[in-house]
């Protein structure tokens, strides 16, 4: 089956569609499990949220015979969103969505994957579909995944006719750093068109066409400018192979600056999936300078408008203190006890001496004693030598 989907052109995102093949240990010794490099992680962790926001966005293929004759389509769209885990709790996200469909020799065959994933391109959850559908015997392959607690769940249905083999496989989650999915392979590719880099030596864990993990490379075949229409592009190409047990497989892709997916040509395969219109390149938005405006004195005597509504607002306020006055005579005569108690005693702290006038009128003040000493101790100043004439209250 797996080599028929690969002459179909069934073109699954990391590899076609295989038989469930499941050896047991006494036909061949268990190998050690795969593991991913540092520059593998390294290159995973150095991903920021800025940069993918960078990279969501949709874009479609036509798939192409060598011939030039139109086979099929393929359409990918990154987006941002929410994902619910087993708890409940809601999470900010990545969505993948891809699909592809074509006929070839009169058979419709194709594959499809949504895929949540973390920032960080963690697998949170995923589900994949591949299908040929000979006339005599229609062939299925359905792949999930699904973090549950400290394991990645996997559940795989081959389906061959009316024959259906269903298989389950949990994988330690702390043991899949490093891990990419079909769906982060679409965002890591653009992530690499977007630095126009590939981390060198880097090996990532993915998984073959028969579900087993495995290593996963991916090398930079250089630049290469392109025609599309009347236009010419520059794309950066990036090639991937799956290092399965059996034959490796690899992929090209031509990417656009902004990591549109110019070109797609699966190795061994025939034809090929290609960009038909140029689309509009998104750029990194410059951050400009804010404008400096330097102060300038403002002479607002000089301003007419500015002065009239100064002579304005100074007569409101002269009006509305004069008839505050009228309708309360009383505060205009403590205010002429005060001064012209101020201005007979003349002492050297206005202030202090102020509080002392004015304290008496508190209502929470208790009143002084019928018979009391001309210089009383007052709360507003310190205890010391009495002053003078010229300093007390009375």
């Amino acid at each position: 089956m797996s080599s028929t989907a690969h002459s179909a052109g069934a073109s699954h995102f990391v590899g076609p569609i295989a038989k469930d093949h499941l050896p047991s240990s006494q036909e061949h010794p268990p190998l050690p499990r795969p593991e991913a490099n540092a520059e593998a992680v390294n290159f995973l962790s150095s991903l920021r949220l800025k940069e993918l926001q960078m990279l969501l966005f949709s874009e479609t293929l036509v798939m192409v015979s060598d011939g030039g004759e139109h086979q099929g389509e393929l359409t990918i769209e990154v987006q941002s969103g929410k994902y619910k885990d087993q708890q409940g709790l809601m999470s900010h996200c990545l969505i993948v969505h891809a699909g592809s469909h074509s006929v070839l020799d009169k058979t419709v065959c194709g594959n499809s994957v949504l895929g949540y994933l973390s920032w960080k391109l963690e697998p949170l959850e995923q589900h994949s579909r591949e299908f040929i559908k000979f006339p005599m015997l229609p062939m299925e392959q359905k792949t999930s995944l699904l973090k549950k607690d400290d394991q990645l769940v996997m559940t795989r249905s081959i389906r061959e006719g009316e024959e259906v083999k269903t298989s389950r496989t949990s994988f330690p989650w702390d043991s899949n750093e490093g891990f990419i999915s079909e769906a982060a392979n679409l965002v890591l590719l653009r992530v690499m068109a977007w630095r126009q880099m590939v981390p060198s030596n880097a090996r990532f864990l993915a998984l073959d066409t028969e579900g087993k993990l495995c290593c996963s490379t991916y090398q930079a075949l250089g630049f290469q400018t392109i025609q599309m229409g009347h236009q010419e592009a520059q794309v950066f190409i990036v090639e991937q192979t799956v290092h399965s047990e059996g034959i490796p497989m690899a992929c090209q892709f031509y990417l656009l600056s902004d990591g549109h997916l110019a070109k797609r040509v699966q190795v061994g395969s025939p034809g090929c999936f290609v960009i038909t219109k140029m689309p509009i390149l998104r750029e990194e938005d410059e951050i400009e300078p804010p404008l400096a405006f330097p102060k300038r004195p403002l002479v607002w005597e000089e301003d007419m408008e500015l002065y009239s509504k100064f002579l304005d607002r100074k007569e409101q306020l002269r009006l509305g203190h004069a008839g505050y006055l009228r309708q309360h005579p009383d505060a205009q005569a403590v205010v002429s006890d005060f001064l012209l108690f101020l201005l007979v005693r003349q002492p050297r702290d206005a202030v202090t001496f102020a509080a002392e006038f004015f304290g008496f009128f508190a209502t929470n003040c208790t009143p002084p004693p019928a018979l009391r000493s001309s210089h009383p101790p007052s709360p507003f100043r310190p205890q010391g030598p009495k002053d003078g004439d010229q300093s007390g209250t009375g």
